[in-house]
């Protein structure tokens, strides 16, 4: 969690990954540019893979099991106008899902404006696209949605929706908003560790603009499971919408602008489909979701926060007794034990004892080369790049410890050296060593 990495890189595709230990990396491959400046950060945790390739994580399919007929929604009144904004991050479709609309309308004989705002946005900016809708012949007044006059929001991105021009565009009775809770990471990620973008205040800043009609998503966690790539979340959030009737165009012309767009025309249509589902029968794609997440999905999406001393507790000890052994492990208990009964002494109500049930852990379980080796002897490590990558590939190992660190002569830096597959059975030993 030092950030060490981001420093070097100031690269986007690291993201903040929350944890039961603390905030720590991970690198969204689907984003990874593969320069490598990251490997740079003077870190252990850098594992490289050469040969074989991403896999694609376990996903439902519209095969998969008999759905019923999805039922046909009505579509909304466009007389006077109906206006969409879509808000996202550069390099993830939303441009694609404007035009696909824009497309859609034009077959149905509708009258549409698309204005796409990209500003200086390429991967993860800022980026909206703006649709008004009227019946044909009528004059659009202009292609920019004024302040208030959104009726449908597509928050394809959270940050970027809460932000003040997405929200100013949103009127209380008016607007109807389908928004993606997860979160991106800013530029302001990488230079600060602890950045805090304030989920909170942003959802109920989101909740002040659009009352009841606010609809909230975990749409990166469901649409990368269930289609195995996070760029189906845009396609997603427009299938909810329109099986809502949020959307004013036909579904037959929808089909048709995807295929039209001549991209992916089956992986988009079955993202849309998903999207139809979710908004018809939650429960069931959910437990379709669950049902097709890998390993890497449940450490990526599904990340554990324990509250309660006791489970804490029971948490580190095993964990210690992994690192070491039941002996050690007892050190740790006995010593909360003693904390415990000075907290119920002094009326801290599980303050002290949680603190000191977090914090004496990471004293005690330094993350010395034992431990690096251990945690990469692990099943569950195996379990996870094999979760990720797929074919014929070996692993690489950044180490910076003696005897393979050294200083750059330039810099005066510590470097580390990358070195091959051999490692992973010298760590086999290394681990039983402490």
């Amino acid at each position: 969690g030092c950030g060490d990495c981001g420093v070097k890189s100031n690269c986007m595709s690291l993201e903040p990954l929350e944890t039961e230990l603390g905030r720590k990396r991970r690198i969204n491959q689907s984003s990874c540019n593969k320069d490598f400046s990251c490997v740079e950060g003077f870190c252990p945790s850098f594992v490289t893979v050469h040969g074989g390739r991403l896999k694609r994580p376990a996903r439902g399919t519209a095969g998969a099991k008999p759905w019923d007929t999805l039922p046909t929604p009505k579509l909304p009144k466009i007389s006077g106008g109906y206006n969409i904004l879509i808000a996202g991050i550069g390099g993830t479709g939303i441009v694609t899902v404007g035009a696909v609309l824009a497309m859609a309308a034009h077959l149905d004989g509708t009258g549409t404006s698309v204005l796409d705002i990209t500003g200086m946005a390429q991967k993860y900016g800022a980026v909206m696209s703006h649709l008004r809708f009227m019946p044909a012949g009528e004059t659009i007044p202009s292609a920019r949605i004024g302040q208030g006059e959104a009726d449908l929001v597509i928050g394809c991105d959270l940050i970027v929706a809460a932000g003040q021009e997405a929200l100013g565009k949103m009127a209380p009775g008016r607007t109807f908003a389908v928004i993606n809770t997860a979160i991106n990471p800013t530029a302001e990620f990488p230079k600060t560790p602890d950045w805090n973008p304030g989920v909170s205040d942003m959802m109920d800043n989101l909740r002040a603009r659009a009352g009841e009609g606010l609809h909230a998503l975990e749409a990166s966690r469901l649409a990368t499971v269930l289609m195995g790539d996070a760029i189906a979340i845009n396609m997603f959030l427009l299938g909810y919408a329109w099986q809502l009737g949020r959307v004013p165009v036909s579904l037959t012309a929808l089909h048709q602008a995807i295929d039209l767009n001549a991209v992916q025309i089956a992986f988009n249509r079955e993202c849309f489909e998903w999207g139809r589902r979710m908004a018809v029968d939650p429960v069931a794609v959910e437990r379709t979701a669950t049902a097709g997440t890998s390993l890497h999905q449940v450490i990526e999406f599904a990340p554990r926060r324990l509250d309660r001393v006791e489970d804490i507790v029971a948490d580190r000890v095993r964990r210690l007794t992994d690192y070491q052994n039941d002996a050690y492990a007892q050190r740790y208990r006995a010593m909360l034990a003693r904390v415990q009964g000075a907290d119920e002494a002094i009326g801290a109500k599980g303050r002290l004892a949680r603190a000191v049930a977090r914090y004496y852990y990471k004293l005690m379980a330094n993350k010395d080369e034992f431990e690096v080796a251990r945690l990469y002897s692990s099943p569950a490590f195996r379990q996870q790049i094999e979760s990720q990558f797929e074919g014929p590939y070996r692993l690489h190992f950044n180490i910076g410890a003696w005897p393979f660190s050294g200083r750059d002569a330039v810099t005066g830096e510590l470097r580390k050296r990358e070195v091959g597959p051999w490692m992973l059975n010298a760590m086999g030993l290394l681990q039983h060593l402490r």
